[in-house]
């Protein structure tokens, strides 16, 4: 995927409408899911990566010039959601109780998870909705959005050990909370 989003870099910044179509497509469905952890809300978070994603278009002049595009962009949801986080709070502090709104999201279910049986998958989604929430976030963008160990220190501005330390939690509660008990094997001829 690298080296596809460096193409559609180049191609945007020679102005290819096409090519920011082409990287919607790929990334997203995926910064949109992780907008949504941090706001709390699909449509704002839709609201905050179209306009990470127009605002990338208008200033296609200085694309060229940024490194890796997929942290880019991560960071600039994080910062944009922060921001509607901010503007949130601000709202909060001055409004009643009574106008609170408050959403509950679900994310979306990959083709690899829906190889895996029913009872399995439920599982293992409570057992990734029971972790902390920043080990959560973590092991959601290194498992469900594919990005490597140090994009992810990148984007959530911690270093690298914390990300495999936070994935080997992550990963240890899955396990223990998927244990599948085998069942008593006796051997016929022992007995």
């Amino acid at each position: 995927m690298t080296h596809d989003l460096v193409a559609i870099q180049k191609r945007i910044a020679l102005g290819e409408e096409q090519a920011l179509a082409e990287l919607c497509r790929l990334l997203q469905t995926k910064l949109q899911q992780f907008a949504v952890t941090l706001v709390r809300s699909r449509e704002q978070a839709e609201e905050i990566v179209e306009d990470v994603l127009v605002k990338l278009w208008y200033n296609r002049q200085n694309i060229a010039a940024i490194e890796n595009l997929t942290v880019y962009l991560y960071v600039a949801v994080k910062n944009q959601s922060l921001n509607a986080l901010s503007h949130k709070a601000k709202e909060l502090i001055t409004a009643s109780y009574d106008q609170l709104d408050i959403n509950l999201t679900h994310t979306a279910v990959s083709p690899h998870d829906l190889l895996v049986t029913a009872e399995m998958m439920q599982r293992m989604q409570q057992a990734v909705d029971a972790l902390p929430p920043r080990c959560k976030m973590i092991f959601k963008l290194v498992r469900e959005d594919g990005l490597a160990y140090k994009e992810v220190a990148d984007i959530l501005n911690i270093s690298i050990n914390t990300i495999d330390a936070q994935m080997a939690i992550a990963v240890k509660r899955i396990a223990a909370a998927v244990a599948v008990q085998k069942p008593s094997f006796r051997n016929p001829f022992l007995s």
